[in-house]
């Protein structure tokens, strides 16, 4: 079992929590973090784009000179897409970009972030988070008793409006709870700040 030290609001260490080695130090495959990565960033595209190609856009019923004897190429119409108001070459039309990806994979890939950044020191575990009021400034001194960089990711055990609230209008700081937790976020930010209870509840779902 990896032990981490247990740190408080104030940034003082406190104790010590036990990890499960399953989960924070498990054996890492960049290719399935690689993966899960590419798929969350393709299904988050919208894919509504579109354009028209020559046979959509308006116009250009009638064969703008003669075949033969004018001494330029043979056109059609004038929506060719070398034209002005032309049609579009491979034109964009909506589409899925959904890249999907086992379980087995999204399962392997989380293990893998999760023991990077406990290899890296980069793990913060609270013994609570809990602020008397939804204001950025006690977020913002919790992070900085903590000492942590500009890109923080703070992992709750439920989801709080409080915390959220507290936490939205600070730049590089985004607030998710254990069922929202994924591989991205992880490794987008430089520091993963989960509470004691988060934890416990992430090794119960993740650590099979």
């Amino acid at each position: 079992m990896a032990k981490i030290p247990l740190t408080n609001m104030e940034g003082a260490v406190v104790g010590e929590i036990e990890l499960s080695d399953d989960l924070f130090a498990a054996a890492v495959s960049v290719p399935a973090m690689h993966l899960v990565v590419r798929s969350i960033r393709a299904n988050k595209r919208q894919g509504t784009k579109a354009a028209r190609t020559r046979t959509e856009v308006r116009g250009g019923g009638k064969k703008i000179y003669r075949q033969k004897g004018t001494g330029n190429a043979r056109h059609h119409g004038s929506r060719a897409p070398q034209f002005r108001h032309g049609g579009v070459v491979f034109a964009p039309k909506p589409r899925d970009f959904v890249v999907a990806v086992p379980r087995k994979v999204r399962r392997l890939a989380l293990k893998s972030a999760l023991t990077c950044k406990a290899r890296d020191n980069e793990i913060i575990v609270l013994d609570r988070l809990e602020l008397s009021a939804p204001k950025t400034r006690l977020m913002a001194k919790v992070l900085g008793n903590l000492g942590s960089p500009r890109k923080a990711l703070i992992v709750t055990n439920e989801s709080s409006e409080q915390l959220l609230r507290a936490a939205r209008n600070i730049p590089g700081v985004t607030l998710t709870h254990v069922g929202s937790l994924n591989v991205y976020d992880i490794l987008a930010h430089d520091r993963f700040i989960i509470t004691q209870d988060a934890a416990r509840r992430a090794e119960e779902v993740f650590a099979s």
